[in-house]
């Protein structure tokens, strides 16, 4: 695929993703491929392309002599990264950014515990200088930076864990951390006892005091469904 394929690939992409999974087609809707193309100024190729990505979240299903249809959303792969993305994108993201907590609640203090375990040397420094980093970036509205501490402090958490059901869901705490950024569904400056929880955290992974490091983790997703409470009401 050329250059200038994949970009309207993307454009056509990044144009139906977000509109189905808004609402804006409701599911047993049928897309033609045709109208579609003529809409989107591109070729049935492009779309076609895109139509097979959206096959891929299960989002849509394509029938010869039918069209696209889009499917129920108990059907989608909700655990998609850009799936995630686009329904954080929408106005369902209070919802979402709820449930998505709530998920993270029950998996990532039984990561910590694991990962005060389990961790490397190497892993246990990288924790560390992770937490200093969301400390270094804490004030002065530097989201942006801080938001990278972040994601690299809950990816060592559970890639640390050793269980790689719980490292896959990496990219999925990602997506809901950076949601929670570029959407505006943070304060100004991160909540200062969150911020010394993360360090406290690393400081149980390193000493390997699991039960310690379980507890201070289900203390800050605690604090995550409080600030949504506040901020994504």
């Amino acid at each position: 695929m050329t250059t200038q394929a994949q970009g309207l690939h993307a454009r056509v992409l990044e144009t139906l993703g977000p509109a189905i999974t808004a609402g804006e087609y409701q599911p047993g809707s049928v897309l033609r491929t045709d109208e579609l193309a003529e809409r989107l100024e591109v070729s049935r190729s492009v779309v076609r392309e895109a139509v097979r990505v959206l096959e891929s979240m299960h989002l849509v299903e394509s029938r010869r002599r039918v069209g696209v249809t889009v499917r129920p959303v108990t059907e989608w792969n909700v655990y998609d990264p850009q799936v995630i993305r686009w329904r954080l994108a929408g106005a369902d993201r209070p919802r979402q950014l709820r449930s998505l907590t709530v998920l993270r609640s029950a998996v990532e203090p039984v990561a910590a515990g694991l990962a005060a375990r389990n961790a490397t040397p190497e892993q246990c420094a990288e924790l560390t200088e992770c937490a200093l980093g969301m400390v270094a970036t804490s004030r002065g509205q530097q989201l942006e930076a801080y938001l990278v501490h972040d994601i690299a402090f809950h990816r060592v958490i559970l890639n640390a864990s050793g269980n790689e059901m719980f490292a896959h869901l990496g990219d999925l705490v990602a997506e809901v951390l950076a949601g929670r950024t570029h959407h505006q569904v943070m304060f100004e400056d991160p909540d200062p006892p969150a911020v010394r929880l993360h360090v406290q955290v690393a400081e149980a992974v390193r000493e390997g005091d699991a039960t310690r490091a379980e507890q201070l983790t289900r203390e800050i997703a605690v604090g995550a469904l409080q600030e949504l409470d506040i901020l994504a009401p």
